[in-house]
């Protein structure tokens, strides 16, 4: 192992990073999981030689690489434990280029996401995924995770947003992946393939990224309140299926938004209130705003619209403050489901069977123009209690039996690999760890994570 960061050390110099501070900071990201030992050392990559030097290096020594962001992440899946090398793209985060007249952008894979939205937005231009950890997330991350965001619904999420990847390969060569074209159908999808892959099958170093005009008209915020969570997932389920396309519809279970509002000093709701809040944006974004408003209230929700813009963004910081808001009640566990959106008034009944079964509180916070939940564990100390890997495994079976899945934007990471397989079967299992095996035959990409545990 010394011989490694020797070897690191001659390639790299001082982008080497062995100090205390970096080898701890290595071993967990924001999910609560934590790496049992620290890494062999950090590399902090600044350019593609940067990455292929040490990948070359993995390769020769058999040394397992874990790639990094800014370490956001929610499943485990950046971790780096005893005998790896971490290495970091943060540094690697230039916009190389801007074509409005393509509406493309190519970028290396550390920039944050919110930096890369107030850059192109002097030409009038904007990257459409929009995960809630924007201010600190990494593009590179959002890639690696398949991330999602508010405005999925409406806009999509990562896999619709990219033309095209540079990926450095286990053994160091570089490949590039798609087309600066919109259309290309030529040979597999190698592009498609490596969103979400969570750097199991190469490190992305540069992204072509698809771009859209920013939203001519207005915006326009309502919030609806429900005696009861399936009230208000029966109520999103009903804008649905109406055909109207809200840019953003979130839902807070009345556990969620009550420890929001004492988190930031609002009033109480009223005791078991559930809340819908509702964006409509482009030149009908009034009417679409009458209609839902219309369509919540037939559905027995109390709506109320917002007069302003800074109202509306008051509202929004409610929602956006549903992370630190748990973190205030205890350790959080948060998980990541996703259901068909017809499915979501059965999924809340499923959560509070859980509750139920295990003796828990599972706050909720809903993408529901998507159908992705995202249960919060609350416990106490470091460690998920056994407890809550039961109700967990319970949650996680319930949303497959719905037609749903285990992830729909967070990744599998450490967290969820001892269900995969559940979910992918038997044939789709076998061929999957093929695919890791073509990509990275000696098995130094991101060991143990996703496809870690056996059907």
């Amino acid at each position: 192992m010394t011989e490694v960061v020797a070897l690191l050390r001659d390639a790299l110099d001082e982008r080497v990073d062995t100090s205390d501070a970096a080898l701890d900071d290595a071993r967990s990201d924001k999910s609560g999981h934590r790496a049992a030992q620290r890494p062999l050392a950090v590399v902090r990559a600044a350019s593609v030689a940067d990455v292929q030097a040490t990948l070359r290096i993995a390769t020769a020594t058999r040394t397992p690489v874990v790639t990094r962001g800014a370490g956001t992440g929610l499943a485990g899946g950046a971790n780096t434990g005893e005998g790896e090398i971490a290495l970091s793209v943060r540094d690697m985060n230039r916009i190389l280029e801007v074509r409005p007249d393509d509406l493309l952008a190519v970028v290396e894979p550390g920039i944050l996401n919110a930096d890369l939205g107030r850059a192109l937005a002097p030409d009038g231009l904007w990257w459409a995924p929009d995960p809630a950890s924007r201010e600190i997330s990494t593009v590179g991350g959002n890639i690696a995770t398949g991330a999602g965001g508010l405005l999925c619904a409406k806009y999509g999420v990562v896999r619709d947003a990219v033309l095209a990847l540079d990926v450095v390969l286990a053994d160091g060569r570089l490949i590039s992946t798609g087309h600066r074209s919109v259309k290309g159908v030529t040979g597999y999808d190698l592009t498609a393939l490596m969103i979400g892959s969570e750097g199991t099958l190469g490190v992305v170093v540069g992204a072509t990224l698809k771009l859209r005009r920013l939203v001519p008209g207005e915006t326009r915020t309502l919030t609806a309140q429900f005696s009861d969570v399936r009230a208000a997932a029966a109520g999103s389920a009903a804008v649905t299926a109406a055909g109207v396309q809200p840019a953003i519809m979130e839902l807070m279970d009345a556990v969620s938004l009550a420890a929001v509002h004492a988190l930031l000093g609002l009033p109480s709701p009223t005791p078991g209130a559930t809340q819908l809040t509702v964006q409509t944006d482009g030149v009908a974004a009034a009417s679409e705003q009458a209609e839902i408003a219309r369509i919540l209230s037939a559905a027995g929700g109390a709506v109320r619209l917002a007069t302003d813009d800074v109202e509306a963004a008051q509202l929004w910081a409610i929602r956006r403050a549903m992370h630190p808001a748990m973190e205030s009640l205890g350790t959080a566990l948060i998980e990541d489901i996703s259901v068909p959106r017809s499915a979501l008034p059965a999924m809340f009944d499923e959560i509070a069977r859980i509750e139920t079964e295990y003796g828990l509180t599972i706050p909720t916070v809903c993408h529901a123009g998507d159908g992705n939940l995202h249960p919060n564990f609350i416990f106490d100390g470091d460690e998920v209690p056994e407890r809550v890997w039961q109700a967990a495994d319970a949650l996680f079976r319930a949303a497959i039996a719905l037609g749903g899945t285990l992830t729909g934007e967070h990744g599998i990471g450490v967290l969820k690999s001892r269900w995969l397989a559940d979910e992918l079967g038997d044939d789709q299992w076998s061929l999957q760890r093929g695919i890791k095996t073509v990509f990275d035959p000696a098995g130094i990409l991101n060991p143990g994570k996703v496809f870690a545990a056996q059907p």
